[in-house]
């Protein structure tokens, strides 16, 4: 999800913008000339990577129509702290306005990019991808899984309809993975992957012989997995899940899995520091 699309996200954005402005904001709206404009600069207090510049520059268009909006650097981008990433210039109350919201998304976004992105640097020597899970904030799935990219992750299901994902109580009612694999095979258009979560070498077997395309080693120590990857010996991509730490990845990767799914790069973000300095010199 290299993109954004606005079709989508726009509803977002107005949803966000009418839970805090309402019909008005009563303070800008009664200090602030209607006439008046002013000129605003998105600064890094931190090192990180930025993601989200668009959606906060739609908060702004959605108050202020014709703002001029430059962009110094593009989503995706390293930045270290000083660096100015934008400069706005528009109506003094849509800046005012906007500012808390469009920092909001920008400062999740570019949290999540960083963290990502320094998941993806730890493990740079191997053929290991990062995934994200579905373990996003409710309504602002795409925007998370869009800065997951932008900290050059991959992104994993969307949701429950574009890959079958096949865990514990799916195989505890089917009767087995054998009898799970075989249930959903015909249900599901050609193309479509299915995973099967596996605790132990045993299911790991048996999901090589159902023919899953992708197994995943879920909670294993290292040396377990390593001995599932040998097992699946390249006839299916292998994840691997549970309790993933910046501290551990490495050895996973070491392990030869194809993936390593994080849900912590979306569940548990520290937001970037990003400042937003507007002009409030009389003119």
């Amino acid at each position: 999800m290299s993109t954004l699309n606005f079709d989508v996200i726009d509803p977002i954005i107005e949803y966000a913008l009418k839970e805090d402005i309402a019909d008005g904001d009563i303070t800008t709206n009664a200090v602030i000339p209607g006439e008046m404009k002013t000129t605003a600069t998105m600064t890094a207090k931190a090192d990180g990577v930025v993601a989200g510049l668009p959606v906060a520059e739609r908060v702004f268009r959605k108050l202020n129509p014709d703002i001029e909006w430059t962009t110094y650097i593009e989503d995706g981008s390293i930045v270290k702290k000083g660096d100015v990433l934008v400069q706005v210039k528009g109506s003094f109350r849509a800046l005012l306005t906007g500012e808390r919201l469009a920092l909001n998304f920008l400062q999740r976004m570019s949290g999540i990019a960083t963290e990502t992105s320094r998941y993806v640097k730890a493990i740079q020597e191997y053929n290991t991808e990062i995934l994200d899970t579905r373990k996003t904030v409710p309504g602002l799935r795409l925007l998370d899984k869009y800065a997951v990219k932008m900290g050059g992750g991959t992104n994993h299901r969307i949701g429950l309809y574009d890959m079958v994902m096949i865990k514990d109580n799916h195989i505890k009612v089917a009767g087995g993975i054998t009898e799970a694999v075989k249930a959903i095979r015909p249900t599901i258009a050609a193309g479509v992957k299915i995973e099967v979560e596996t605790t132990n070498l045993n299911e790991v077997e048996e999901a090589i012989a159902a023919g899953a395309d992708i197994i995943m080693l879920d909670n294993m120590d290292n040396e377990t997995m390593k001995r599932g990857v040998e097992l699946v010996n390249g006839r299916a991509k292998v994840e691997a899940s549970g309790n993933m730490t910046l501290e551990r990845v490495k050895e996973v990767a070491a392990t030869g899995v194809d993936f390593i799914s994080i849900g912590a790069l979306t569940h548990s973000v520290k937001a970037l520091d990003i400042s937003m300095n507007i002009d409030v010199t009389l003119k």
